[in-house]
């Protein structure tokens, strides 16, 4: 069992760099706009390799799906639906403020909004108990870590934008990215609640011959499978609206369709080493591991947003109040996991 814990947590580990690091092949597009990357990571990440992988890992998955109550697959879905809209966000939010703060904003929030909002749905009597304690501890860490990452933001914007003409429109961009990375995070939580009123599914996968490893891909292709379909509507959206869909064929499209094909394996992997590795790590797979790997995914993030040169020109100052938010940041995500050790 303490091997199976610390391999688990070895492959958190690793899921979590996956997670941070998964937008970087973005940064290196330079003949598609946004969408055209987008919307190839989405047909590929979103869609096709979830199904992919759960009619290859799940037998019978048309009956697994048969023999659940009609509402377990609706709320899959309709929590999906609203995940893809965040997931949309995200990816204008990785664009506007960079790799190292919207990762980080993002994952703090969604780790608090999808511990509180189940909390607050199913057993509000809970946030008065020690894991509803430790909570409300995390909330105020959390809000000085977002702060300290607005700070750094704004004297990034500040100090790299100094005698740049574009500055005013960079300080909206700015302020529309933050917006974006909250609404994100808030709402991302969907994508935890569609997993947790999906139990049956899983159950039934299991007794269907699905590992306990793999049981939950039925989930993920019902969740992420109704997510792409908002991706796929603003995608198309700007593609009209900005006439890009020529850059499809312009010279360099297999360097840039690569570029957003290793985004989807990338982050498709993080989400399966993750579910690999809590399962392995046992009881404490979703406490302690979910702390690891979103802890993880922050700290990759931002040494991947520094090495790109997202921070580049910046002041002593500056970067010690990215160290300041990624720190508290961490700190919180920890606090709040820990209430799962006494569950």
């Amino acid at each position: 069992m303490i091997e199976n814990f610390w391999l688990g947590m070895g492959i958190i580990l690793l899921a979590g760099v996956f997670n941070g690091s998964f937008a970087l092949p973005m940064k290196y597009a330079r003949n598609w706009n946004w969408e055209n990357t987008w919307l190839v990571f989405s047909v590929v990440g979103i869609f096709c390799l979830p199904w992919l992988m759960a009619f290859g890992f799940v037998p019978h998955l048309d009956q697994v799906y048969a023999s659940v109550p009609g509402r377990v697959v609706t709320l899959a879905l309709i929590f999906g639906f609203f995940w893809g809209i965040a997931q949309a966000t995200y990816g204008l939010s990785l664009r506007a403020v960079g790799l190292a703060v919207a990762v980080a904003v993002v994952s703090g929030l969604t780790c608090l909004s999808g511990a509180l909002v189940p909390v607050l749905v199913l057993n509000p009597s809970d946030l008065f108990r020690v894991r509803g304690v430790f909570l409300l501890c995390s909330l105020p860490i959390l809000f000085l870590g977002l702060l300290a990452y607005v700070a750094a933001s704004r004297n990034r914007e500040k100090e790299q934008g100094a005698g740049n003409a574009a500055g005013a429109s960079e300080k909206t961009s700015l302020k529309v990215g933050l917006a974006l990375c909250v609404f994100t995070g808030v709402v991302g939580s969907c994508f935890n609640l569609g997993f947790a009123f999906s139990g049956d599914i899983i159950r039934k996968s299991i007794e269907s011959g699905a590992s306990p490893v793999t049981a939950g891909y039925g989930v993920w292709a019902l969740v992420f499978g109704a997510g792409f379909f908002p991706n796929l509507f603003y995608c198309l959206y700007r593609l009209f609206g900005n006439r890009s869909f020529s850059a499809f064929a312009q010279k360099g499209w297999v360097r840039e369709t690569l570029l957003a094909v290793s985004m989807a394996v990338m982050w498709l992997s993080g989400l399966l080493l993750y579910g690999a590795g809590a399962t392995l790590a046992g009881r404490y797979g979703t406490s302690a591991g979910f702390t690891l790997f979103i802890a993880a995914s922050v700290l990759c993030s931002t040494v991947v947003g520094v090495l790109a040169g997202e921070w580049k020109s910046t002041s002593q100052r500056t970067r010690g109040l990215l160290a300041v938010g990624v720190g508290a940041l961490v700190l919180s995500v920890v606090v709040l996991n820990l209430g799962g050790l006494f569950s």
